[in-house]
């Protein structure tokens, strides 16, 4: 993009939340809104729900990803999806095994 803003240091993001998906989250550069994320992509991710703005820097904390690389996604591909986290190999076991009653 040719925007200085998109190269400099800092980017104004908006975050959105998946309604069909529990900790789905999907970053976009502010001014650009979703105008760059793929119909399929939205299509899957439901309608997305604003769910905060903010300054992302590349020393800002992040809790799943590093700034950085949401900052380059953003730049690159226009957006930047935040997966659920994986589930614990235990709790998966609660699903494909019945539970067994112990004497």
């Amino acid at each position: 993009m040719s925007d200085d803003r998109m190269r400099g240091d800092k980017l104004l993001c908006e975050v959105f939340k998946s309604p069909r998906k529990e900790e789905m989250y999907l970053y976009v550069d502010k001014r650009e809104g979703l105008a760059r994320v793929p119909a399929a992509l939205l299509a899957r991710f439901g309608q997305p729900v604003s769910a905060m703005t903010l300054i992302l820097s590349a020393e800002k904390r992040l809790g799943r990803a590093r700034a950085a690389d949401v900052m380059a996604a953003i730049r690159d591909k226009g957006f930047y999806l935040q997966l659920p986290p994986a589930k614990e190999e235990y709790l998966l076991d609660l699903y494909r095994t019945p539970t067994e009653a112990r004497y």
